[in-house]
């Protein structure tokens, strides 16, 4: 297609060739500024649809913010159902871990005084230069970290548990209450001379010095193995602790625990005598690991303020007396 320009002020007349590109050209460009001139109305309109009084543009701009609205509702309520059930799982571990907190500070001997767990602790501070408020992203993520971390305590409080009860377990079955509430010994742990036949010989438990009739405790809580009459000790109690830990009590003029009896610590098992091969009222106490007779001074603490008290204390009333073996 060929155009010619004529003018008056025109030496000659022009001639201009239309190809196809400059028809591709032309419609793209009327199909830009169509398009153009639509957004632009299309802004103009709903910037000032609040200003309008067309029913139609406001009841489209209505329709769309509803559904906006309703879109935005449903993303909240589904995110905090997600975080409500969340919570409702760090209530429980809380309450898991306040329970924890109260048995391991009771084991480790921590009073309910010094220690609250119930009690929120004090916080506070500066508040700190571009802070900003919590995206629900941003919450979500940190309510997940704290459930982890509460989750993770609870696991290490629970292993911290077991391990100070079978601590306190093991503090429980160790003989070091010393069985008779007397402040000295006449014959301690090792070689001595006999008092019956004058040579020297090994003495393998101590001799605790105290009239006939004085109460005898279990050094520590265990099982008793053995109460009979002994050609040596007269009456003899046995009691094994756990871990081959064996103590045994002996010269008793009565005896109130049999073979199998469970014995608690500092409790009233005997009472002392001079039965047996004796040369007067008193308590040959021993303390054997693995059969082996140790120094009992090793294990009692008859040095600390109370521990010869307790043991008077805590004892336990009982029925009339008899021989291990009567029936």
């Amino acid at each position: 297609m060929q155009i010619i320009l004529v003018h008056q002020r025109m030496a000659q007349a022009r001639t201009f060739t239309v190809s196809a590109k400059h028809y591709v050209f032309l419609s793209l460009s009327y199909l830009l500024l169509v398009a153009l001139g639509a957004s632009g109305l299309y802004v103009l309109t709903f910037s000032r649809a609040a200003d309008l009084e067309v029913p139609l543009v406001r009841s489209l701009l209505l329709s769309a913010t509803q559904d906006e609205s309703v879109r935005k509702d449903r993303f909240v309520r589904e995110n905090l159902d997600v975080m409500a059930v969340k919570l409702g799982e760090m209530q429980a571990q809380l309450m898991r871990l306040e329970a924890l907190g109260e048995r391991v500070s009771g084991l480790a001997g921590i009073k309910s005084q010094e220690f609250n767990f119930l009690a929120p602790p004090g916080r506070g501070g500066a508040p700190v230069a571009g802070d900003r408020a919590l995206s629900m992203a941003d919450f979500q993520l940190l309510l997940e970290n704290i459930a982890r971390q509460v989750e993770q305590r609870a696991d290490f409080l629970n292993v911290v548990e077991t391990e100070l009860m079978d601590s306190k377990l093991r503090d429980k079955m160790m003989p070091t209450i010393q069985p008779v509430n007397v402040a000295y010994n006449a014959s301690g742990f090792g070689l001595r001379i006999d008092p019956f036949n004058g040579r020297q010989a090994m003495h393998e438990g101590i001799d605790f010095i105290a009239p006939t009739g004085s109460p005898i405790v279990a050094a520590a809580g265990g099982v008793v193995i053995s109460s009979e009459w002994h050609h040596d000790f007269g009456n003899l109690i046995e009691i094994d602790h756990g871990n081959d830990i064996v103590t045994r009590y002996g010269h008793a003029s009565k005896v109130y625990v049999h073979v199998g009896d469970i014995v608690k610590r500092s409790q009233h098992i005997a009472d002392v005598g001079t039965t047996g091969r004796s040369t007067g009222a008193h308590l040959h106490f021993e303390v054997q690991v693995k059969g082996i007779a140790q120094n009992p001074a090793k294990f009692l603490a008859p040095g600390k303020p109370g521990a010869r008290a307790q043991t008077v204390a805590v004892t336990s009333p009982h029925t009339s007396p008899r021989r291990p073996g009567a029936p």
